[in-house]
């Protein structure tokens, strides 16, 4: 079937398998760097909408055109983009179709980070190397408590992150980052990963 003859029963498992696909890269448990060059349209914006960090080139574009097949976004945009850049920057670009420049990007909170195009790999190899040797359990439980406080009100985000942070002081990561700060100074310790 040709994507633009697809009828309701073919267009909704496509868009749930689609979704479920992105929806496992964002709950993947370490913190995840997307680095975008050229353009990242549509699904590619949505798939970086699930990493943590977003590294632009110079020269890059994204955006989410579907508006302009008569279509919206089907594998998150719509509800990752406004919970990112909030709602009104998210409808201008979903409304529109437009192409969003790198420094635009950078200025609305949808890049982390813009270098020069030749750059950006380097540069979200070494964003994703800072946590590479960081306290797992406890990057994952920070993932944890964000994602999930995004969803729900203050009280619960607020139990959902004393659960996490309580829950950390049964790690060897924790004892050692403290026995390290009392030691050496904040940022001196060695983690294990457990």
């Amino acid at each position: 079937t040709e994507i633009y003859t697809l009828s309701l029963h073919d267009a909704l498992p496509i868009s749930r398998r689609l979704q479920a696909a992105f929806t496992a890269i964002a709950k993947i448990p370490k913190p995840v760097v997307a680095a975008i060059t050229g353009y990242a349209l549509g699904g590619g914006l949505e798939l970086a909408l699930c990493a943590d960090f977003r590294v632009v080139g110079e020269g890059a574009r994204v955006g989410q055109p579907e508006i302009l097949l008569g279509v919206i976004p089907g594998a998150g945009g719509t509800q990752r983009l406004p919970r990112l850049i909030g709602p009104a920057r998210a409808k201008d670009i979903i409304y529109t179709g437009r192409f969003v420049p790198a420094a635009e990007a950078l200025a609305i909170g949808l890049a982390d980070r813009v270098v020069p195009d030749s750059g950006v790999y380097q540069a979200a190899r070494e964003l994703a190397g800072r946590f590479a040797t960081g306290p797992a359990a406890a990057l994952r439980a920070a993932k944890q408590a964000v994602d999930a406080g995004l969803e729900v009100d203050l009280d619960t985000g607020l139990e959902i992150e004393r659960l996490h942070f309580a829950g950390l002081f049964t790690t060897e990561d924790q004892r050692a980052g403290m026995r390290s700060f009392i030691d050496n100074g904040p940022g001196k310790a060695t983690f294990s990963g457990r």
